[in-house]
Formats: structure tokens, sequence, C-alpha cells
């Protein structure tokens, strides 16, 4: 399901859209790997794991893996559940187990959707993943998936790109080296955002 659900998007994202794509050399063919992007819609996971060999699992919540149908679906596309109530302590959690596995997880560090467009200050959580787990974090930045669909854009050009990995040096308790590496990764991804906009004719 994962490899058809990649063809069909890689048809939309490329044929029906136009999307430029950079970097995808950057992106260790195996072993646990973080991929860190900015975010912009709920286009954004089937984006950005659409262009690399690679499945990218993402976080679901708990209760999807009860629903008997719809679990199966989401198992095959490597989703992992995380406890609702359970805070920051259960996605770590999990996403260790499964960086520990070998995965490729895909996180925004954001944490929500940006509104305006811009690229934000990153929550501790990637940080702390890759202090605790060892792992590269691979950044990605994405433009234009806010736009599919909307007035004035309907297909709009899109672009992402994958950088190059940059790994945690420090210890895992200590916040200011954590704080650093959380504005490293986000600093990658507004300079890739910027390149690519002083590409554009």
């Amino acid at each position: 399901m994962y490899e058809f659900l990649r063809i069909l998007f890689t048809w939309f994202f490329c044929k029906v859209c136009h999307t430029e794509i950079t970097g995808t050399e950057n992106m260790p063919p195996e072993g646990g790997v973080i991929l860190a992007a900015n975010h912009l819609s709920n286009w954004d996971p089937p984006f950005l794991g659409t262009f690399i060999l690679r499945p990218v699992s993402y976080m679901a919540k708990k209760e999807l893996f009860d629903i008997p149908v719809f679990s199966r679906c989401i198992i095959h596309l490597h989703a992992f559940p995380v406890k609702r109530g359970a805070a920051d302590r259960g996605a770590i959690k999990a996403a260790l187990a499964a960086l520990g596995e070998g995965r490729c997880v895909g996180l925004f560090p954001e944490g929500t959707r940006s509104r305006d467009g811009e690229v934000h200050k990153a929550e501790a959580g990637v940080a702390l993943l890759a202090a605790k787990s060892g792992v590269p974090v691979v950044p990605a930045a994405i433009t234009g998936t806010n736009r599919i669909f909307s007035r004035g854009s309907f297909f709009p050009a899109l672009y992402v790109s994958y950088g190059a990995p940059l790994r945690f040096e420090g210890r895992a308790n200590d916040r200011a080296a954590l704080e650093r590496f959380s504005e490293k990764i986000m600093e990658e991804i507004v300079k890739m955002k910027k390149k690519h906009s002083k590409e554009i004719p």
C-alpha cells in the first residue's frame, strides 16, 4: 500500500502540480534517522515522504489502531501509535522505539502548522530525540503545500529540499545544547527555503 500511494502521490505532485526536488542523496539509505521539516499543511506528510526511497513513519494516536480496517491501513503506511494524554513522554518513547528499529521517523519540529508560511521556533522534542537515539537528523524545507486547492493557485508550484544530515553532540540533559541544536535544524531549513526563493526567476 505504501508503494502504491507513493507512486500515486509522485504523479500528483509532479504532473498535476509542478514540484522541484533537491537533496534526496542526503537521506541515509538505512538505519534510524529523523526527517525534520517545516510544516505548512496536511499535505506535508505525504509530500515529504514521496520522493525518498525508504518509508517514512509518522506518529498516530493509539485509538486509530483500534479501528479494524483503518488500523491495517496505517500499519501498512508505517505509522506508530502514541497514547493520548501521555504528553511528550509517550511520543518520545514511541519515536525512540521506531528509531531503534532502524526506521525513518518524520517530524515537524514546530509542533503545529505555520499560519503565515514562515518557519518558526522548534519545540524541544526533535533535539531530545536526536540526543537520546544518537541518530542523524535530515532537515527538509517545504514550500507551496499550503496553496494546494486554494483560491488563486489550485495546483501550485511545490518545492522540497533535503539537507545534509546533522548530529547532536552533547549530553541529553544539557538544555542549552538541545536548544542550540533545535535552532541549528531550523536555521538549515530557513537557508534551504531562502536559496530556493532566490533561484525563482
